[in-house]
């Protein structure tokens, strides 16, 4: 076949585009970013195969578990971790675990006792976890993720290597990327159309919010100030607290052989405590986001309580009530801020009903606009 100089050209020019979408850093993230989602929801690269991320951590229940189980089971039958599946939405906002001097309390990392430092270093646990995706180690893994349609895709972005440490950390990295993408953190709630001015509250979820943040003491973990990186409400200061939550009888966990045991002898979990090995911060979890949390049921760190409106009832008249068992660890808990709030059952509801603003996937598209509203 003759070449023309114009078909040198176009060859040229396709060579230069390809070389330069690599490099252009929005271009080179996206493509990481699908990479992560296409692992993520990858059920063959469990130990046996038939989970993924997105088993525990589902888009359409603000990624939680995709059945709202208390405790999720295993890639094995008949094996649970101890605690609740956290939705993961908005925790690339979470800072790495420190001490605040100055407030007195433990701040960020994730997982409920905050035992993980980054995104990335997250993704990297469940798939190695006996309780979880039950791998026995990273080569498994990335054995795995080398039989998979997309592998040459990782190979793109990341280079090619022989070294199972180094791709099992492009796995990991990839999986943060999507993590940290906007399907993952849309910020597309009410509450946000209402701060743009593209919402009306209800007269009931303006009374959810009065309370929210005044007699309902909700603002006080679940702060209202802008998030300083994420410049958006986040509806969580990333601290500790024991909110006096009791056992829950039904967690499977309880009922896993003594090898993957995973609380006290007396089944109890200490949480933070166990991490930073400090009595006076046994019993604290991490406070989460309240976006999605209409979606996220069952609540707590052994999803206790079945529905929003019952975990609502509880921060009520935990003290006040013989309606709740006591406490999983009594010692440390907040008996300031929750337990005998006074609220009546019309002011419950209302502050449910603000809460299910916080629901990402509003379209506001043919509303009209109000004011906007500043933090």
């Amino acid at each position: 076949m003759k070449h023309t100089p114009l078909l040198h050209a176009v060859l040229l020019l396709g060579v230069f585009s390809l070389a330069s979408c690599m490099h252009d850093p929005t271009h080179y993230h996206k493509q990481k970013e699908l990479l992560g989602k296409r692992l993520f929801h990858d059920a063959t690269l469990s130990e046996p195969a038939g989970q993924s991320c997105a088993t525990c951590h589902t888009l359409t229940k603000g990624f939680a578990d995709i059945d709202s189980r208390a405790v999720s089971e295993g890639a094995v039958k008949g094996l649970y971790s101890q605690r609740n599946a956290m939705t993961i939405s908005y925790s690339k906002f979470i800072p790495d675990l420190y001490y605040d001097e100055k407030e007195g309390t433990y701040v960020g990392g994730l997982f409920w006792d905050g035992r993980s430092p980054s995104l990335q270093a997250q993704a990297s646990e469940p798939f190695l976890n006996p309780v979880e995706m039950g791998n026995h180690d990273k080569l498994m893994v990335v054995d795995k993720v080398k039989r998979t349609s997309y592998y040459p895709q990782l190979i793109r972005i990341y280079g090619e290597t022989e070294n199972v440490d180094s791709l099992y950390a492009y796995i990991t990295d990839a999986l943060a990327a999507y993590q940290s993408s906007k399907e993952v953190n849309p910020f597309s709630s009410r509450f946000d159309a209402y701060k743009k001015g593209n919402y009306t509250l209800t007269a009931q979820e303006k009374v959810g919010l009065d309370l929210f943040e005044n007699k309902g003491l909700c603002a006080e973990c679940h702060i209202l100030e802008r998030d300083v990186i994420a410049r958006r409400t986040l509806f969580t200061d990333h601290t500790y607290d024991n909110l006096g939550i009791p056992k829950n009888p039904e967690n499977p966990h309880y009922c896993v052989p003594q090898e993957y045991f995973l609380l006290t002898p007396d089944s109890i979990d200490l949480g933070l405590g166990a991490i930073v090995r400090k009595v006076e911060e046994n019993g604290k979890f991490r406070v989460p986001t309240l976006r999605n949390v209409e979606l996220t049921a069952p609540y707590g760190h052994n999803g206790y309580f079945k529905t929003l409106e019952e975990i609502v009832h509880f921060y009520n008249v935990r003290d006040v009530s013989d309606e709740f068992p006591p406490a999983e660890y009594p010692a440390t808990v907040n008996k300031d801020e929750l337990g005998n709030l006074g609220l009546t059952p019309e002011e419950e509801a209302a502050l449910v009903a603000f809460m299910k603003t916080l629901t990402d996937g509003y379209d506001h598209h043919g509303d009209k606009p109000t004011h906007q509203h500043k933090d």
